[in-house]
């Protein structure tokens, strides 16, 4: 203890005989007057949120439009029995349609067999329904989607995974949010499905609490949320159709919300919703490498969407002022420019200051982070969380979230500048390149 307050002391002789003092505080207005209020606001949402559910009078009258749940496969194999049979168990009253999409069937014949091998089972459910359509010729995601859509008989669409399942409650809780016909899309709570394999999936497991619980809550409940995620998004399928359906290319999900987003100045009352008690379960990439890969695309298609689709429709006549100061603010600022400003900071710093004075800066940058991530952790467990004694687990892995921050917004920049120099969209997963150039990507 005596040594750590002597490492303290000398650090803080030597900063105050630095000329370039300020070099070590540069970095404080940024986080100070851009990062903090991002996170006040946020919480201050979810406040909002809970007030609003304490005090507010309960109103449910019965609301059961039909349903219909697309699901995009490709190469899930048996894995895409769970997603369906968690459908089928939905307590969901109304009816609920399943389409299921196979992507270029014949490579992937086995996740057709397996879904094939459920048809005896539909009887088992009144009220529930399985279409299968096979695409011979795999033209990715989008396609899939739009197919799906094509075919949807229900009033509310949800696109979901193949490799994601749901809680029984899903479609209820989730469904109940169009009984306000300003609402056009609703996700909700997406947890991970194998967070206790690794040190990787334990991390991501903490990092969708944070951000896919209670970022997206706290969004939602002042109308401008980022995104509803590719993966479970809950839409109202006239407008769907209205706007088109899905774009081709990579990023549909961020896509989608943008041109949602763009009809709020003619609909002033439109409503993007989050839903915490509507959950799924999804996987992760359980390495370090495959986390990477996974990001480059996400963080990449950011540039991509912002900068090459949206860059004519980033305005407040377009998308109302709320939903446009929150784009410059979380999308452009916090997104886009902060990865690069941590980078040049970083390098700046190692280069200027000596060794023992950077690293005690950098000790104090990680302590600033590791408290705020604690107390955002604490407020989700108080008053977001319903399954405490599970989610307290990420407490092991708190210490090294901030690390995997600082790791993955460095990334972030990179991912931005492959896009920018390499087009990396081009080399997406989500589609075939055939695709992509046919839809002008």
């Amino acid at each position: 203890m005596e040594n750590l307050i002597q490492a303290w002391y000398v650090f803080l002789i030597a900063i105050s005989h630095q000329q370039d003092v300020h070099y070590v505080l540069m970095l404080i207005p940024l986080v100070l007057f851009f990062e903090l209020p991002l996170y006040f606001v946020n919480w201050m949402g979810v406040i909002r949120y809970l007030v609003k559910d304490a005090v507010a009078a309960p109103f449910s009258p019965p609301y059961y439009p039909r349903v219909t749940c697309a699901i995009t496969c490709y190469a899930e194999g048996k894995a895409v029995q769970n997603t369906v049979i968690s459908l089928l168990e939905q307590v969901y009253p109304g009816h609920i349609e399943i389409i299921a999409m196979v992507d270029g069937v014949q490579r992937n014949m086995a996740t057709y067999q397996a879904l094939k091998a459920l048809y005896p089972l539909i009887s088992n459910y009144p009220q529930r329904s399985l279409v299968i359509i096979p695409k011979i010729q795999r033209g990715g995601r989008v396609s899939s989607l739009n197919a799906g859509l094509s075919r949807a008989q229900g009033e509310i669409f949800l696109a979901l995974d193949g490799d994601t399942s749901f809680d029984n409650q899903m479609v209820d809780h989730a469904v109940a949010h169009f009984r306000n016909p300003n609402v056009v899309a609703v996700t909700g709570t997406m947890r991970v499905r194998n967070a206790r394999n690794t040190i990787m999936t334990r991390l991501q497991s903490l990092e969708y609490m944070l951000t896919m619980q209670v970022g997206k809550l706290g969004f939602a409940k002042l109308n401008v949320i980022n995104n509803v995620p590719g993966a479970f998004g809950v839409f109202r399928k006239s407008f769907i159709q209205q706007i088109g359906g899905w774009n081709t290319g990579t990023a549909e999900d961020l896509d989608l919300t943008m041109r949602i987003k763009k009809y709020h100045m003619r609909y002033p009352k439109l409503q993007i919703e989050f839903e915490p008690g509507a959950v799924s379960h999804t996987d992760v990439p359980e390495s370090f490498r495959g986390f990477l890969k996974q990001r480059l695309r996400w963080d990449g298609d950011l540039w991509y969407i912002y900068s090459n689709k949206h860059k004519s429709g980033i305005s407040a006549a377009m998308m109302g002022w709320g939903n446009f100061i929150f784009l410059l603010w979380y999308g452009i600022l916090f997104q886009i420019v902060m990865p690069f400003a941590i980078v040049i900071y970083t390098i700046y710093m190692a280069i200027k200051l000596p060794l023992h004075v950077f690293l005690l800066s950098m000790i104090l940058v990680y302590l600033f982070y590791l408290c705020l991530i604690l107390v955002q952790f604490v407020f989700y467990l108080l008053a977001i969380s319903d399954r405490k004694r599970e989610d307290c687990n990420a407490f092991l892995v708190l210490p090294i979230y901030p690390l995997l921050q600082f790791v993955a917004r460095i990334w972030s920049a990179y991912a931005i500048l492959n896009q920018i120099f390499n087009k990396g969209h081009l080399d997406s997963s989500m589609a075939p390149l055939w695709v992509l150039k046919k839809g002008k990507q």
